[in-house]
Formats: C-alpha cells, sequence, structure tokens
C-alpha cells in the first residue's frame, strides 16, 4: 500500500515544488480503473520500477512523459537490458504524481523536457531494474539453496548450471518481492548491452496505427460533460461582462460560468454544442492598456536594448572591446527571430472531477508534480487529496510543461458543478491565441578582424524576452536569465560555444513584452545558432575564406564540435559541386549535452522560392540508446525547426496574437520535406539529449545556403518575408 501523505498542504506542496525547481510529467498506471473514477489497483512489484506478472508479463513503469519522441521505449529499454527480461514481454505503465509524492518520490524526476527525460534518469532507472534482477536471482537462489553467483539470466529465465535447473521471472516474482534490495549495483558495460543501444521498435506504435490509443482529447466517461471557453483575447485583460441568459436555451447548454478574471466557460453535453454557444456568447471584456500594444511597439523596445548601457553578461573572455577598435576591419549585423506559437496538434484540454473532499485530473502533461499543484491549488484541497492521472500527449514541445493554465481552468469550471467530470478543450483559435510563445529577441553582432582575416573579437547582444522571469523565477541568477545564453556559454557548459575566440563578449539586455513566453522545443539555443552561425558565415565571406575553413581553424580546442562538424561536411561532399542550381550551408551548435551539426542543400528559384533538397545531419549524444529512433527525432527535428525558419511567426495587432489557425500559421508539408541523411556518432562518456539539439542547425544551415545560392542574407525570419527572388 501507499503510504499516505502526511501534514501537506497544498500551500506547502506549491511551495516545496516551486522551490525545488520541480519540472515533473506523470501518467496512471491503469488508465482503465483511473477512467472509472477509482484509485487504481496496485498489482504486486519486484520494486518500485518493475511488476512480473505470472504470465510473464513484465510491466515497467515509466515516469517520463511520452509525447512521440519515443522517451517511453527508450526508458523501458535501459530497464529492461539491466532486469535481463524477455523485450517481447515488455508492455508499460506510468505512475501517478500522487502516488510518487506519497512514496517519498521513489521515481524519481517526472519531467520531461530539454530532452532530459532519458539522460537524467538513465542512471537510477538502469538501477531499478538491475535491483529487481537481483532480486529475482536471489529469490531463485534460495528456492534451490544455491549461491545467486551460480546463476545466470537471460531472456526473463533464471537458470543453475550446476543442476541444469531453471525458473522464470513469473515463477518467482512474488517471493522476490520480499528480498531487500542490494544496496551496491554494478551496471553493465554498454558494450554489453543486447536491448539498450539497439533499434528496437516503439513500444507505442501499434496503438497509435490503429486508433486505440487514447489522448487527453479521446478521453470519456460516465457523466462526462464538456466545456469550451473563451479567455480575454489581450493578456492582462478581464472580463467587463457576459449574458449568460443569451445562451442558457441552446441545445445541450448547461451552465455558464466565469473562469478568473479573464475567462468565461459553457458546460454543454457535447463539446461542439458548448463551442458553439459559448462562441455565441456576449462578452464585453476590459482589453487593458495592452491593447495598444503592436509587433511595431515591441519591436522598437527590442532595438532600444540593443543600445542599451547596461546588459546581464552570460560569456566574457579577454577584452572584446578592445579588440573590436584595435581590429583591422569591423563587421556587423543584426538578427532577429519573432514569436512563434507551439502548435500542438492535440490543443489543451483535461478532464477533471471535484468534490468538497477530492479532486481527480486527467490530463495531457509533460510536468506530473507541477500539474498536481496546479490542481491542488485550484481545487482549494490538499495535495494528498488531488491525483492527476496523465495521458499520452498529442504533441508537448514545451507547452505543457511550465505552465498550466489550461489545467487550472478546467479545474475552476469542474468546481461549478461538483462530483460531474467535465472535460475542457480549447479551440484551436484559443491554443493559438492563448499560448506561452518562444521568445522574441533580436541580437546585434559585431566581430573585428585582422589583416589576416582573423577573428579577433566578438560582441553580441542580445535584447529580448526571458523565459525564466515570469515561468520559474527561482531559476533565475542575480538577476540574470541563464537560459538567454545557450549554445553560447564559456566551454564546460551543457550548451557551450564551439569556438575559442580570443575576446568575446555576450550579453542579454532583457525588454519583456506582455505576450506570455515559454519553453519552445529548442528553447534560445534556435535562435542563438542563427545569430551565431549566420554571423561566422557573414565573417568567411568577409575575410575571403570557405566557411567551413573559417571555422575549423577556430575549433582545435573544442574536438567534439569540429568532430560533428567534419562529420557531415564529408558525407554531403563539401568543397565538390552539388547540383545545378543547388548551394550548400552548414552550421554547428552544442546544447542539451549534446554536439550537433548539418548541411543543407538548398535551391531558390528565380521567383524566390526556397526548395531544401537535402540535410546531412550529425549528432553526438555521448550513449545512442535507440540509433532508429535518434534518426526519427532528427528528422522531426528538422520538420518543426524549417516549419519556424520558413514560415512561422505571430504578430501582434491590438494587444493580440494574430495568428489564430494553420491557415495563418503554416506547418512544413509531405513535398517539402528535404531527404534527410543522419550521422549518430556516439562518443561515450556523458548522455547528451536528442531531441531538441539538431533543431537549432536546420534553420542556419538552410540560411546560408541560401545566401550561398542569392547573395542575400536573411537576418529577420521567418524566410518568407524575406524578397529572395532575382532582379
Amino acid at each position: 500500500m501507499n503510504a499516505p501523505m502526511k501534514n501537506l498542504s497544498r500551500r506547502a506542496f506549491v511551495a516545496g515544488t516551486a522551490a525545488a525547481g520541480l519540472s515533473l510529467g506523470f501518467h496512471v498506471p491503469f488508465p482503465g480503473a483511473a477512467a472509472q473514477g477509482g484509485a487504481p489497483a496496485l498489482t504486486p512489484e519486484v520494486n518500485a520500477w518493475v511488476v512480473i506478472k505470472p504470465d510473464e508479463t513484465v510491466v515497467i513503469r515509466i515516469a517520463r512523459s511520452e509525447m512521440g519522441q519515443g522517451t517511453l521505449t527508450g526508458l523501458a529499454q535501459l530497464v529492461a537490458e539491466e532486469l535481463g527480461c524477455d523485450w517481447s514481454k515488455v508492455v508499460t505503465e506510468y505512475p501517478t504524481p500522487g502516488q510518487n509524492v506519497a512514496r517519498g518520490r521513489v521515481w524519481g524526476d517526472f519531467g520531461t523536457g530539454g530532452s532530459r527525460g532519458i539522460r537524467e534518469s538513465q542512471d537510477y532507472v538502469r538501477k531499478g531494474g538491475a535491483a529487481a534482477r537481483i532480486m529475482l536471482v536471489e529469490a531463485a537462489a534460495k528456492g534451490w539453496g544455491v549461491a545467486p553467483s551460480e546463476c545466470r539470466v537471460e531472456k526473463g529465465v533464471i537458470s543453475h548450471a550446476g543442476s541444469s535447473r531453471t525458473t522464470t521471472f513469473g515463477a518467482v516474482a512474488m517471493e522476490a518481492a520480499k528480498v531487500t534490495p542490494p544496496k551496491d549495483i554494478v551496471l553493465k558495460d554498454p558494450k554489453d548491452w543486447t536491448i539498450a543501444g539497439k533499434p528496437v521498435k516503439r513500444l507505442d506504435t501499434v496503438e497509435k496505427t490503429d486508433g486505440s490509443q487514447i489522448y487527453g482529447i479521446d478521453l470519456t466517461m460516465p457523466g462526462l460533460l464538456n466545456a469550451a471557453i473563451r479567455d480575454c483575447p489581450v493578456f492582462g485583460g478581464t472580463v467587463k461582462s457576459f449574458d449568460a441568459k443569451a445562451v442558457m436555451g441552446m441545445p445541450g447548454v448547461k451552465k455558464v460560468v466565469a473562469v478568473g478574471d479573464s475567462g468565461v466557460a459553457v458546460i454543454a453535453d457535447t463539446f461542439w454544442r458548448a463551442k458553439t454557444a459559448v462562441e455565441a456568447l456576449p462578452i464585453i471584456w476590459d482589453e487593458g492598456p495592452n491593447a495598444g500594444v503592436s509587433s511595431e511597439t515591441i519591436a522598437a523596445t527590442l532595438r532600444e536594448g540593443l543600445d542599451a548601457q547596461e546588459a546581464y553578461v552570460g560569456n566574457k573572455g579577454g577584452d572584446a572591446a578592445a579588440a573590436l577598435k584595435g581590429a583591422a576591419r569591423v563587421v556587423e549585423a543584426t538578427y532577429g527571430v519573432p514569436f512563434q506559437n507551439h502548435a500542438t496538434m492535440e490543443p489543451m484540454n483535461a478532464t477533471v472531477r471535484w468534490t468538497p473532499e477530492r479532486c481527480e485530473a486527467w490530463a495531457p502533461t509533460q510536468n506530473g508534480e507541477a500539474a498536481l499543484a496546479a490542481v491542488a491549488e485550484a481545487a482549494g484541497l490538499s495535495a494528498n487529496q488531488c491525483d492527476v492521472y496523465k495521458l499520452l500527449l498529442g504533441g508537448g514541445f514545451g507547452r505543457r510543461g511550465a505552465t498550466h493554465d489550461w489545467l487550472r481552468q478546467a479545474v475552476l469550471i469542474a468546481k461549478e458543478m461538483p462530483g460531474t467530470p467535465i472535460k475542457l478543450i480549447w479551440t484551436r483559435e484559443e491554443d493559438m491565441t492563448h499560448g506561452r510563445y518562444h521568445p522574441i529577441t533580436q541580437c546585434r553582432m559585431r566581430a573585428g578582424l585582422d589583416e589576416a582575416g582573423n577573428l579577433t573579437g566578438l560582441h553580441m547582444r542580445i535584447s529580448g524576452q526571458s523565459i525564466l522571469v515570469s515561468v520559474a523565477p527561482n531559476r533565475m541568477v542575480d538577476g540574470k536569465d541563464p537560459v538567454v545564453f545557450q549554445g553560447l556559454n564559456p566551454g564546460g557548459a551543457e550548451a557551450a560555444i564551439g569556438y575559442a575566440i580570443p575576446n568575446i563578449l555576450v550579453d542579454h539586455a532583457m525588454r519583456n513584452p506582455h505576450i506570455p513566453p515559454g519553453f519552445w522545443r529548442g528553447v534560445n539555443m534556435n535562435p542563438n545558432a542563427i545569430y551565431l552561425e549566420c554571423f561566422m558565415d557573414e565573417l568567411a565571406h568577409a575575410a575571403g575564406q570557405d566557411p567551413l575553413a573559417f571555422r575549423l581553424k577556430l575549433m582545435d580546442k573544442h574536438p567534439k564540435h569540429r568532430a560533428v562538424l567534419q562529420a557531415v561536411a564529408d558525407k554531403a561532399g563539401w568543397g565538390t559541386k552539388p547540383a545545378d542550381g543547388v548551394h550548400r550551408g552548414l552550421a554547428q551548435m552544442m546544447g542539451f549535452g549534446s554536439y550537433v551539426a548539418a548541411v543543407a542543400e538548398v535551391a531558390v528559384s528565380d521567383d524566390g522560392a526556397v526548395k531544401v533538397h537535402r540535410i546531412v545531419a550529425a549528432t553526438d549524444p555521448g550513449h545512442a540508446l535507440n540509433p532508429q529512433q535518434i534518426d526519427a527525432q532528427i528528422a522531426g527535428s528538422f520538420v518543426y525547426g524549417l516549419s519556424a525558419a520558413l514560415y512561422q511567426e505571430c504578430t501582434v495587432k491590438d494587444g493580440r496574437i494574430e495568428q489564430t489557425n494553420f491557415d495563418t500559421y503554416p506547418v512544413m508539408r509531405l513535398a517539402e520535406m528535404p531527404v534527410v541523411e543522419t550521422i549518430v556518432m556516439p562518443s561515450g562518456g556523458f548522455w547528451g539529449g536528442v531531441g531538441e539539439p539538431t533543431i537549432a542547425v536546420a534553420a542556419p544551415a538552410v540560411l546560408n545556403a541560401i545566401y550561398a545560392a542569392t547573395g542575400k542574407r536573411v537576418r529577420q525570419m521567418p524566410v518568407k518575408n524575406t524578397d529572395l527572388r532575382r532582379a
């Protein structure tokens, strides 16, 4: 049985998770039971990570969220590898955040973001599998009266060579659960892996292809009602008044409720009826002072930051100002990126049932314990009176991690009809206009070259939003947001610059418009890669040097950066002539613990249409847990990164986001997808991320190829706003 959470108030739980900087994501182990409203029944377990059923089914508990990236399969591979089970017998289930807290956070960090799902839990989940194996072997050995060291395990079968006896995991699992867990655990050397490190098929593929997979938006249960909401279109605005009577007579409508200070929701028997009614509902907004903000006023604020006297320093070495003053030539350029929406295929949604005694939520979330904190706070209950049953995510990309505004809304709506499960679904328009957007920034770069074309100094001034200041202020460092400097940090950092520049200054003038920022897949590494790698290309051309050779001269002290860059150059045939009309560009970066590089082959037609034909990408993540998944992740990251670079921007007019659906916020189509060739080159000794790093090099590689094709620099994203037509 799970121990009860004692003396844990709602306020204490919320404060504790915030202070710890938790980014946790959970899932219900038994969704069928949860959907019926009961607490999930416990099955006998060997330990917290492993349950072996009598029919030899191996249930592996996964704490991280699955949102299409393959974390569920990867973590199961790690546990199964150390367990020594039959992979064909493996299934997975998710503990809930309530269970995790009740058991002293036995499953560790549940957060799924920052490409940390595997790399920051690989050690303890492997130990969980190894501990279960040791306990199973000890139980079998005790039954045989032999030493555990005389037994071996293979594919879920325990054997004793001396007596030719064998047994199975399922046969000894009950006894193994009684064994004292081992304290000293030696993990396998990766060179001996037979399940981990192999291109096994994903565990969630069949359900996704046959339609049986349940996402949050699909969930149903007896007595379920539906809700649709409209929130003030201007962030910071409120509801002045609304006329509920105008829609109460519409078919299926049960109730019209205020949601906080800024929203109004309609509860109905079907979502369509709720949506139809809320769209017809007369609402008068108090849009507040932010209604006068526009893209132009925001851009002006950022331009002012480029010239500001004060800024937060992220990387400083030598004297950049003196180097620039004494340079034979100074090169300057300003780049910028807009707001961008996560645009998950599944819009925000959650199902909540509230009573004065208990509140339960069923939600797709990247951050289960933070979701539990949000539920408890909105429900007005203690944490041990609440729980969150995680459902598979139809896309996350950071939107469902740090901020649970949609889940709080669902709880507030459910409180209006106690005991009734209510599913809130945001319309696409609501989702697009109430996001937590990729932060808008501009970057001015000035570099000095000597007479021989060597880079002697670099100053990068970033002006724009901080994510942490509003999302996680406890992670700010002396007023500075360290996330802003991803990929530009000094050597030795997780996201370090890959060049030895004798005099460097990277600083940030923080300017925060009212549009709320969020962690968007790749976060600040994406714009920083555009800024650095496109400017490095500009410097190479200014110095009259080959862009690859110019970079390599600066990388002698950065061998891993150099290795991935050289690998893509070699595979792409850098220095050889591409097909007629095709031009190449390259980029490299380091972030989320991994080293990545790309070469893009691009053609630009006379009328300015861009066609990306091919991208060669290399990654060194330290260890390659599932090469097949890494290949898929890289290709998927390019869809995301190139969609943003080529087409996507969120503009502001009258204080609100203008793009309300995919007709004005396009995504790359299949016909536009380039051929992607991946080089997975794990060098060992560290664990890097996979889902986000390669996004960063897609855009600058393509932008540099566009310059090679046209002689025009695209410095303001997205590309669609630059006229690339030939004169």
